[in-house]
């Protein structure tokens, strides 16, 4: 009983590490831009199929194909920002979430649709040599290809705090997240700020997703599913605490996988919805955040 807790215990941290690693990305670009881009979890849809079909088309072993994955995921966010979201960027704040939320819906459909069309409904995951090894530690099993993704995950989160801390454009992008009018009369643009600060997030939901291709599977549909996720994340982290939001991920995972343990599947994203509302009523600033003022 207790090496099959342990177990469940251990598959919620290594789900938890991709969900914290998606809920960063959206938490990143809502807290700089203010824009709430429901197309998120789509974004990571796409980025597990470019990394299916790197593997499939080209051979190219998923792990060493991430740098290119982020980068396919990167362009197409070059693309939606340039044509679509950045001339939201100067709506008022209200409107700008109302109108986001609008045009990310209308994404998250053609994007659903165009992957229908390119690769079925059919689930698709990538199979390696290497996708069943697992070492067993204090009879716990730990597949290796889960393993790395969660270890993949928090070096992305560790290297993207220094980027943050140390770089001139991370202190730009935190200066822009406390006030964007003041960080402009700093001489920071802002215009490039929200840029990189989208291109990130769609970099990290690239990741994600070429993560869950390779340790999980993909379909079309699966989108809304990891956008609802990172936003449950994104909440009980706390905007603008990025490790409390990897952190969440991890919690939400486990809780997932212990509710799954005792309860069975169905109550899962009961559970799940349960200790988000708890925390929105309880703590509106999330587990790890700062009450504003």
């Amino acid at each position: 009983m207790s090496s099959l807790l342990a177990q469940n215990l251990i598959f919620g941290l290594l789900v938890g590490g991709l969900y914290g690693l998606a809920a960063v990305g959206l938490s990143l670009v809502f807290g700089v831009t203010k824009i709430l881009n429901v197309s998120h979890g789509e974004l990571l849809m796409l980025g597990g199929y470019a990394g299916f079909w790197l593997f499939t088309l080209f051979g190219i072993d998923p792990f060493l194909g991430l740098p290119l994955n982020i980068l396919l995921l990167v362009l197409l966010g070059v693309v939606l920002y340039k044509g679509i979201f950045a001339r939201m960027t100067r709506l008022g704040e209200e409107s700008k979430i109302k109108n986001t939320m609008l045009v990310g819906f209308g994404l998250g459909i053609i994007f659903q649709n165009v992957a229908q069309r390119l690769w079925t409904a059919n689930e698709r995951g990538i199979t390696t040599t290497y996708s069943s090894s697992v070492f067993t530690l204090f009879d716990v099993r730990f597949p290796i290809v889960r393993v790395a993704s969660f270890l993949i995950a928090l070096f992305v989160l560790v290297a993207l705090h220094l980027f943050l801390k140390r770089s001139y454009m991370g202190k730009a992008i935190r200066a822009t997240v406390q006030d964007w009018e003041a960080a402009a009369l700093l001489g920071i643009s802002t215009d490039r700020v929200y840029l990189v600060s989208f291109l990130l997030s769609a970099g990290l939901a690239g990741l994600a997703g070429a993560l869950v291709s390779v340790g999980w599977h993909v379909v079309p549909t699966m989108g809304l599913d990891w956008t609802l996720t990172s936003l449950i994340v994104m909440v009980l982290g706390g905007l603008g605490s990025f490790v409390g939001t990897f952190i969440a991920g991890v919690l939400l995972g486990m809780t997932e996988s212990l509710t799954s343990f005792w309860l069975g599947g169905a109550y899962r994203e009961i559970v799940a919805l349960l200790l988000f509302l708890l925390v929105l009523v309880l703590r509106p600033q999330g587990l790890f955040g700062t009450k504003e003022g």
